[in-house]
């Protein structure tokens, strides 16, 4: 029992003197310069959260889920829509589509006035087909204003008449 005692006590001395040891490194300035870097990191710490619990944040953060959300959906989309390209063969013909115009292009070599000149004149044909185009919608809309458009289909069934007709009597 007694050797158990002093085993105790023994325990005990060691626990105290540790901590003292410990007390004594507590009170050297280096150990004081980490407490106070502790203490500051903490009140820096518990801003940071406070303010991520203002409104404002959390409407914030929501936002940034939102966005994210978001952006994920769109960029399935935009692989759906990619994988279906692919399916159709839409994105080959595409790529074998500027390869020429590439390789058109190419043929011209230095001969930049050519290609102003063909360009100019596409440009050119372009406006006249939205002009003719224009032109035809009128007629469509005053043809059909003034029953012209009904006028022509019957002249229509008529000459298809004749011809019939015509070619009957010819065999």
């Amino acid at each position: 029992m007694t050797a158990e005692k002093t085993s105790k006590l023994k325990e005990i001395k060691e626990t105290v003197t540790g901590a003292a040891e410990i007390m004594r490194q507590m009170k050297t300035l280096g150990m004081q310069e980490s407490f106070g870097n502790i203490v500051g990191s903490a009140r820096l710490a518990k801003e940071i959260i406070e303010s991520l619990k203002s409104p404002e944040m959390v409407k914030n953060i929501e936002n940034f889920r939102l966005i994210s959300e978001n952006i994920s959906e769109a960029s399935e989309t935009i692989q759906n829509t990619v994988r279906q390209l692919e399916e159709t063969g839409l994105l080959n013909e595409a790529k074998g589509l500027i390869k020429s115009a590439t390789s058109a292009i190419d043929s011209f070599g230095n001969s930049g006035q050519d290609l102003h000149e063909i360009s100019t004149s596409i440009k050119e044909m372009i406006r006249s087909v939205r002009g003719l185009a224009d032109e035809f919608k009128i007629t469509v809309v005053d043809s059909k204003k003034s029953g012209a458009i009904h006028n022509i289909e019957a002249t229509v069934k008529d000459a298809s008449e004749i011809y019939r007709t015509i070619f009957r009597y010819k065999e």
